[in-house]
């Protein structure tokens, strides 16, 4: 059976949410990547709330750079809005992309500005 990527993604989606689930005390800091943008959500999966959120698409100061760049202010950005909501670590959620280039950028940025994984 032949798959097309969002099929692909979908189901490596369905077995990493099999195994990543975020608290109240331990979000699960979620990624999206379009062709253009990149979005984070930090997730209490108990409760079903979103608890933070940051996008390339809404902050005027992400939308400079390229697209990696704009993967790293996003990272950091969560990572302000976890801080502030009193979040010190998470768990991780690729969300069936690869780790690699903007979602790996993200993680990274997010990492150095403080959030433990």
């Amino acid at each position: 059976m032949a798959f097309n990527k969002e099929k692909r993604r979908k189901k490596i989606k369905q077995s990493i949410r099999k195994a990543v689930n975020g608290t109240a005390i331990r979000p699960r800091l979620t990624v999206y990547r379009s062709n253009k943008q990149i979005y984070a959500q930090l997730v209490d999966d108990v409760t079903g709330v979103t608890l933070a959120s940051a996008g390339s698409l809404k902050e005027k100061k992400a939308q400079k750079g390229n697209k990696t760049e704009q993967a790293k202010l996003v990272g950091s950005m969560i990572a302000d809005k976890a801080k502030t909501s009193g979040i010190e670590s998470v768990v991780f959620d690729r969300n069936g992309y690869l780790y690699h280039g903007r979602v790996k950028a993200l993680a990274d940025a997010a990492r150095e500005a403080g959030l433990k994984f």
